[in-house]
């Protein structure tokens, strides 16, 4: 058996575990409302679909900012293959998710991004984004 077999039936088993969805979108620019003065941005839409969200480490390592003492809990998404282009700031919205409704309207910022010849899923570094 090939590695391009043995590859492509890794993708295929991966995506079967891929029950939530969700949909990514990128800052494209911004528009101004002439009366108030509000901004907001407006995006593009890279991916709708199928994905995975996992938590990278079992435990949120603790960070000191200033005086505060944080725990930056890290997770993954996991992605098709076919999912290309992904920047560091791209939002990753869950639209659905099988197992766990906390997770629906969630919305993450990529922070990583992880290339490799033989992978079976994109996996994509992310923190929630809280604001």
């Amino acid at each position: 058996m090939s590695r391009a077999t043995v590859l492509a039936r890794g993708r295929v088993a991966a995506e079967a575990g891929f029950v939530d969805s969700c949909t990514i979108r990128r800052i494209t620019g911004s528009t101004t409302d002439p009366n108030s003065g509000v901004i907001t941005p407006t995006y593009s839409t890279l991916y709708i679909g199928k994905c995975r969200v996992q938590q990278a480490q079992a435990q949120a390592p603790p960070t000191d900012a200033g005086e505060a003492y944080l725990l930056l809990l890290r997770l993954e998404v996991q992605l098709p293959m076919t999912v290309t282009g992904l920047r560091v700031s791209d939002e990753i919205t869950i639209d659905t998710s099988a197992h766990d409704p906390d997770l629906v309207d969630r919305v993450f910022l990529v922070r990583d991004l992880a290339h490799k010849s033989h992978a079976t899923a994109r996996r994509v570094q992310v923190t929630e984004k809280t604001s």
